[in-house]
């Protein structure tokens, strides 16, 4: 990619301009910057409630994960093949699914478990655009906490893509125990708390 002075860029692809002005965009500290449908786009700061399912999740997964990967929050997972790159909650991705070709992203594929929160701003792209890019990526395992479910909170987790789509493995409501299958092999509870 050649970068002239001023605004202009030649980039080699669609998908090269667009990662070019997603690693230039400034956007207010807590705020996260995606690539979603061929557009870069910036959610809006979490709301305590993030924190609130995220460190119980983190800290019961760390328990059972071999010693050489790692739960991220924030990592950039690229889909290049549909244009699109996400930053999940949190994210299950071994070592050496660390070692990407660019130094602020890896590929989807390298997780093995990700996880989203919904709020209102990214409720609709958490349920249809990321879950169909991380099953077209490959990520064996997503778990959708989705406090906004038309019928109540639930903990959706969707697993085995086949052709770009997952089927629901499991959904229960906010209280219920989660049963993730291995390498995980546990059983997590999700509500005000996680347990």
């Amino acid at each position: 990619m050649d970068e002239f002075e001023g605004d202009y860029t030649l980039t080699a692809s669609a998908w090269d301009e667009l990662l070019w002005v997603w690693k230039r965009t400034d956007a207010p500290k807590g705020c996260k910057v995606e690539i979603l449908q061929g557009l870069v786009t910036v959610a809006p700061y979490s709301a305590v409630a993030h924190p609130l399912v995220q460190a119980p999740l983190q800290r019961r997964l760390h328990e059972v994960i071999p010693a050489s990967w790692g739960i991220y929050q924030r990592l950039a997972l690229a889909c290049p093949a549909r244009s699109e790159l996400y930053v999940p909650d949190l994210a299950v991705v071994p070592e050496r699914g660390m070692k990407g070709e660019d130094e602020y992203y890896v590929p989807a594929g390298a997780a093995e478990l990700v996880v989203e929160v919904t709020s209102a701003a990214t409720a609709h792209h958490d349920r249809s655009t990321k879950a169909a890019g991380y099953a077209a990526a490959g990520v064996p395992l997503y778990l959708l906490v989705d406090q906004l479910a038309p019928d109540g909170p639930a903990v959706t987790l969707y697993g085995t893509p086949l052709g770009g789509a997952y089927r629901v493995l499991a959904s229960v409501g906010f209280g219920s125990p989660l049963e993730l299958p291995p390498p995980f092999r546990l059983a997590v509870s999700v509500g005000r708390q996680l347990v």
